[in-house]
């Protein structure tokens, strides 16, 4: 129980830190959602001392749709934060000075669920089809599977968040994130098929750790000590997620421990993968980014004659 006080009582000290600009030697860390199975390894580096243990004074600040934490990075308002790969590169289009450092989801767990008994069994197969998907358009993957499977049949609607419409339409499929939605689909009896963006190539790291350039070049000892006490809250997470589990359900009561635990399980072959077992957790390849940054540019986004290896610093 002292473990979860001292875990809240971290957390609402984050917050006013933030909003009140006064640093004090903490390094906080900005989420791009709430409290999740996606960002377990963190919240247990906090609550399980690996931070305490590296002689860090970290502090998680939760986030929720639209958190801008690639520019919040990006202008230094905060130290590290969360972004997917693809939003990095296009923030460092931009001119924004962000490197990626440790990436959690090593293949892409996204996807989109439909009904079983469409039997609609591949991407291609879906947006081929008759009935509504609902996807964030505009977004890079969404970009690259309207491209990639064009000409498109299927209706594009708004994704608006929610199950409720793909429970009440068996013709209605829907963007998703394999520990969220097709879990609570579950739980209210339906038992959707996930299709999954990675699928189409299209595979960014997601969860991954973003810091400024210029704190790489000033705090090389405090970053590395920042990766490794991560990777060791990741380790351990990834082997017994139960106790953080309880904490993370209590700052997002919105979803229940079941999902939190099942969430869990299920994620864990997306951050560890053959090819990541080969390595430390967390690691990334140059032929992972050179190959998103193709496709960025591909769809237009981006213009060549970037440097990849500013993307990313791997092997901390």
């Amino acid at each position: 129980m002292r473990k979860l006080q001292k875990f809240e009582c971290a957390l609402l000290a984050g917050w006013i830190s933030f909003f009140s600009t006064v640093q004090s030697g903490a390094q906080e860390l900005a989420l791009n959602w709430k409290p999740e199975p996606e960002f377990g390894g963190f919240y247990e580096a906090l609550i399980g001392g690996a931070y305490e243990r590296s002689g860090l004074k970290v502090t998680i600040l939760p986030g929720g749709a639209g958190q801008p934490v690639t520019q919040m990075v990006a202008a230094k308002k905060v130290e590290f934060g969360i972004a997917a790969a693809d939003e990095i590169i296009l923030a460092r289009s931009q001119g924004a000075k962000v490197t990626a450092l440790f990436a959690v989801y090593q293949e892409d767990p996204q996807g989109f669920m439909v009904h079983e008994e469409r039997g609609i069994k591949t991407l291609k197969e879906l947006f081929q089809s008759s009935g509504k998907i609902a996807l964030q358009k505009g977004l890079p993957y969404t970009l690259w599977l309207e491209k990639h499977y064009a000409p498109v049949s299927a209706t594009l609607v708004p994704y608006t968040g929610g199950i409720t419409s793909f429970l009440r339409d068996p013709t209605f499929s829907q963007q998703c994130f394999i520990t969220a939605e097709p879990i609570a689909a579950r739980r209210e009896g339906k038992y959707p098929r996930t299709l999954l963006i990675s699928e189409s190539g299209f595979n960014p790291y997601l969860a991954v750790v973003i810091a400024h350039e210029d704190t790489l070049k000033d705090s090389p000892d405090r970053v590395k000590r920042f990766i490794a006490a991560t990777r060791e809250g990741w380790k351990s997470y990834l082997q017994s997620p139960k106790n953080t589990n309880v904490a993370m359900q209590k700052l997002n009561p919105s979803m229940d421990l079941a999902t939190f635990d099942e969430g869990a399980r299920i994620q864990k072959r997306f951050i560890e993968t053959p090819d990541s077992r080969k390595k430390k957790l967390g690691s990334m390849e140059k032929k992972r980014w050179e190959r998103l940054y193709e496709q960025l540019q591909e769809l237009k986004l981006v213009k060549p004659g970037m440097d990849v290896s500013g993307f990313y610093r791997d092997g901390f």
